[in-house]
């Protein structure tokens, strides 16, 4: 994917890391070491070949002069901070990181290695009709059950999980909500909405958020896309950098339950150990939608894409609106 945000580098700079972070009789010799994964839209990442024939990816952060959103500002140490949890506290699969640089000595960023996960990425495979449907079934179930083992990581505070939190829920989330639209209204993006508008939606449902007492780590980006898998199992979950200290009921596999666009969640529900859900989580769920669809409408003036993926997010923002706004006034 082509965003501003991709700090792209060349072979001579690739070297020169590889050097620091491997040895220098690890730095290749020969041309094409470096294949760049270009499905990401926010860091660039490169599959990495050593002189030894061993394979690693580097990730690297966007350059510190391209604005980002709020939330993605130092957000690769974000990223790390969730991959430790992951892998000390749960055993669910996540790649081991192999080097840490955040001294921007050689590249403006942060950045890191880890280890290549030789595997198929669970959503382009099963986009490319590469899985059968029991397959992709149990997967998704898969998936939900390995959510619900990171979920079961607790914080002492909510939000991110880097920084001085907030004491509720409510309050981190509410933070979260008015940061994208200070995104948006910086960058001079229509939102359809306004600011009052979206703000009235969160206050009339806030009562909600106050059920979650308990910052719990979410990844709120897992999805199948950010997900590997080999002979019909996930080896390895991937792009951690979203994660916030909050309420499981924000995971991606739960999306459908609002914008029917983003599939059907029944075999993740099944894996993550759901079934109904109350007036208030269901509430609290379409938040955390709204919260997502303000991020696709925004971001797309940060990324410079295209004029379609504004249009995609404007009308999942509308109908979250609309869901919130009838809600409210029948509550009324």
């Amino acid at each position: 994917m082509e965003s501003h945000t991709k700090n792209r580098q060349p072979d001579s700079i690739l070297r020169t890391l590889i050097g620091r972070a491997f040895g220098p009789d690890q730095v290749p010799v020969e041309d094409g070491f470096a294949q760049e994964i270009t499905e990401g839209w926010f860091n660039v990442a490169y599959r990495i070949r050593l002189r030894d024939g061993r394979e690693t990816v580097l990730k690297i952060a966007p350059p510190a002069d391209v604005p980002v959103l709020t939330r993605e500002v130092r957000m690769m140490r974000a990223e790390l901070e969730a991959m430790r949890l992951v892998s000390e506290r749960t055993a669910v699969p996540v790649p081991q990181v192999l080097h840490v640089d955040l001294t921007h000595e050689v590249v403006d960023a942060d950045l890191f290695f880890m280890e290549f996960v030789d595997a198929d990425n669970f959503g382009f495979a099963a986009a490319a009709g590469l899985l059968d449907a029991e397959t992709i079934a149990a997967g998704t179930r898969e998936l939900g059950a390995l959510n619900r083992e990171i979920n079961s990581i607790t914080g002492e505070r909510f939000g991110p999980l880097t920084g001085d939190g907030s004491p509720t829920w409510r309050e981190a989330f509410a933070i979260m909500i008015e940061d994208t639209l200070d995104d948006g209204r910086r960058a001079g993006v229509d939102l359809g909405w306004s600011d009052e508008e979206v703000r009235a939606a969160l206050a009339a449902h806030a009562d909600a958020l106050d059920e979650v007492t308990v910052p719990r780590l979410v990844e709120v980006d897992l999805w199948t896309k950010n997900s590997m898998i080999r002979d019909g199992r996930i080896v390895a979950i991937l792009d951690h950098e979203r994660a916030v200290w909050g309420d499981p009921l924000m995971e991606a596999g739960l999306t459908g339950l609002d914008l029917p666009v983003f599939g059907d969640p029944s075999d993740f529900m099944a894996g993550f150990g759901m079934t109904e859900l109350t007036d208030a989580e269901r509430t609290r769920r379409r938040l955390y939608s709204l919260y997502l669809a303000l991020i696709m409408v925004v971001e797309t003036k940060y990324r410079g894409t295209e004029r379609e993926l504004y249009d995609f997010g404007r009308t999942q923002l509308d109908t979250l609106m609309a869901a919130l706004r009838g809600r409210s006034a029948a509550q009324g």
